[in-house]
């Protein structure tokens, strides 16, 4: 009537997956304590968690020159990856920046937003060590630089850009929004002028990391990383309008301008160009 070694086998645990919670202690025994073996259960393999039930998707988020592969469940919240995103990067939720077809919304599932297997979630901020790090002297030079630049003629002024500042704004321009900041639309940017005084359009394709420029010639596909700068100065006379030249050399021949450009989108186009080319 002795036990023999080895017959009493422990409870086995269940993982926690999305919101899973693990098996109690009597679980994997029959009422009358007799040892029962569930069968095995099938691998699935359209990236759900056979263990919880919750489903999974993979993700590739890029942070200063780093790339992470994540496995997230698909209906967390923004907010909840950003929470991951900080386990990952040690970068605070509240200095994220966090995108995918645009800001990422945090009240919104994953599920809700459409992200798929293999997306790309691009992050842009500075950690607080970063911050510390900033050097007084150059913030002190950059004020001067800036304020140099107070002192010279409006850009709208200047003769280069009066020649198409004067065929007046064109009729298909976007409507703008004075005082309101947006984020980029889904569609293109379009009914701006060039500095040759011909239609343009911007496309942002954050998936690719590239801004496309478009005319009735031709489509000029640019990478993040190429564009060194955005100048932008309200036009004098339609203050919800700007100008706006993204530079792509060292000099000033290499800036690309764009004219009428709604001003609700210009924080927008700034964030999404230059913090992808400071941080990545």
């Amino acid at each position: 009537g002795a036990e023999e070694p080895g017959m009493e086998a422990e409870a086995p645990e269940l993982p926690l997956g999305c919101g899973g919670e693990g098996g109690s202690p009597a679980a994997g025994r029959s009422p009358e304590g007799e040892e029962r073996r569930d069968p095995p259960q099938a691998s699935v393999s359209n990236g759900g968690d056979a263990e919880s039930g919750k489903e999974l998707v993979e993700l590739k988020v890029i942070w200063n020159k780093n790339k992470y592969d994540v496995k997230f469940c698909l209906d967390s919240t923004g907010a909840e990856l950003k929470q991951k995103i900080h386990s990952l990067t040690g970068l605070p939720p509240a200095m994220q920046k966090v995108m995918f077809k645009g800001l990422l919304p945090e009240e919104k599932t994953l599920r809700e937003i459409k992200v798929t297997n293999g997306a790309k979630i691009m992050v842009v901020g500075s950690t607080i060590n970063d911050v510390l790090a900033v050097n007084t002297p150059k913030e002190a030079a950059q004020q001067e630089v800036k304020a140099e630049e107070n002192k010279k003629e409006p850009l709208c002024r200047q003769k280069q850009h009066r020649k198409v500042l004067d065929k007046g704004k064109p009729d298909d321009v976007m409507p703008s929004v004075k005082g309101v900041q947006e984020r980029l639309p889904t569609v293109p940017l379009s009914g701006m002028y060039n500095k040759s005084g011909g239609k343009v359009r911007l496309t942002f394709k954050l998936e690719q990391d590239q801004l496309w420029i478009g005319t009735k010639e031709r489509t000029e596909k640019l990478p993040m990383g190429s564009i060194k700068n955005v100048v932008s100065e309200p036009i004098e006379g339609h203050e919800d309008y700007h100008m706006m030249a993204f530079q792509l050399g060292p000099t000033e021949a290499s800036y690309y301008w764009v004219y009428w450009v709604p001003t609700q989108y210009v924080d927008a186009i700034k964030d999404t160009v230059l913090g992808k080319w400071q941080y990545f």
